[in-house]
């Protein structure tokens, strides 16, 4: 009797899950696009990529690669791009598995990404600056030094090490009824909130009902928790010294970081910009996301890094004439 109880307990606990699943993916609607600017499709590797491009194609060109999590999107950027289209010739992604790109079952990689941005960079942009947040600040490095297809990166708190690796974790995370059901509970709406206070952002008043509407409806998308399975379980860290890697770079690089963030905090940039070599910015009042935290003044700083850039680049020329 005690068995059947808990076999039956267990069977209503399973379908329960079931009908949340499909409860939300109904709720779900697709999903717009929330940078203005020309809507394109770039076809790498079996993927439909996503992304935003806007401003004059002969003005200089800025890559902007958003951070991982579980409800990444090109969207990170929309206090900024239409401000910066007006002056630089802007690409905004959304990295494969993430925002209104394909989602396919894959057990998604360190080298996916590094490879998608190296790609990405060689094929449709030219000398273009490159800004990146958390994770793929590092992809943007390794991709510097497969490629060589930046001028400048600007990195907003890079990391290569988000935690141990745990398969299990991912295997859970994948699995169809269990694994979509956690993944659910992850991305409600007051998980997301939760995550905005603590980590995203150092006031409130930074975010809105309307910026969570959207994370919410990105991770609801289907095939919304292949990506994130292996961000949660330590496999798109690229194994790395992030450090050592910066110091290689052939270009100039500059580090964004918010003075109050917890996940990534501020000794890390610190120690990092130190061992790199490199030019470290803080920004009061911030956490993960200073540019999304502060655009006017981030992009005051992204407009002085790409003015001395492009100022090297003429006088260089000049030298060669």
């Amino acid at each position: 009797m005690k068995l059947r109880n808990a076999l039956t307990g267990v069977a209503s606990g399973l379908g329960a899950a079931a009908l949340g699943n499909r409860l939300l993916s109904w709720k779900a609607s697709d999903l717009q696009a929330p940078l203005d600017g020309r809507q394109n499709t770039y076809r790498w590797r079996g993927f439909d990529v996503a992304y935003t491009e806007a401003g004059d194609p002969d003005d200089p060109d800025v890559l902007l690669l958003h951070g991982v999590h579980a409800a990444a999107s090109n969207k990170e950027f929309d206090q900024m791009f239409d401000q910066l289209a007006k002056t630089h010739h802007v690409f905004a992604p959304d990295l494969p598995g993430f925002g209104r790109s394909d989602r396919p079952p894959l057990t998604y990689s360190a080298a996916l990404y590094t490879a998608f941005v190296a790609d990405f960079a060689e094929d449709l942009t030219e000398d273009a600056a490159c800004v990146a947040s958390s994770l793929s600040g590092a992809y943007a490095a390794l991709a510097q030094q497969q490629a060589h297809a930046f001028s400048r990166l600007v990195l907003i708190a890079p990391t290569a090490d988000t935690g141990s690796r745990r398969p299990w974790l991912r295997s859970l995370f994948r699995s169809p009824l269990v694994g979509q059901a956690l993944f659910n509970l992850l991305t409600s709406k007051s998980s997301l909130h939760f995550f905005d206070d603590r980590e995203g952002y150092a006031s409130e008043a930074s975010y809105t009902e309307r910026d969570v509407d959207y994370q919410w409806q990105t991770a609801h998308q289907k095939g919304a928790r292949f990506a994130p399975a292996s961000f949660v379980s330590g496999y798109l860290d690229p194994d790395v010294d992030l450090g050592a890697e910066l110091s290689r770079v052939d270009v100039p690089v500059t580090i964004v970081w918010g003075r109050d963030a917890t996940v990534s905090p501020l000794e890390d940039g610190e120690e990092l910009a130190e061992r790199a070599d490199v030019k470290l910015v803080v920004f009061e009042d911030a956490k993960l996301l200073p540019h999304a935290e502060h655009p006017g003044p981030f992009l005051e700083v992204l407009l002085d890094e790409l003015t001395e850039e492009e100022m090297d680049a003429s006088a260089d020329a000049s030298r060669t004439d």
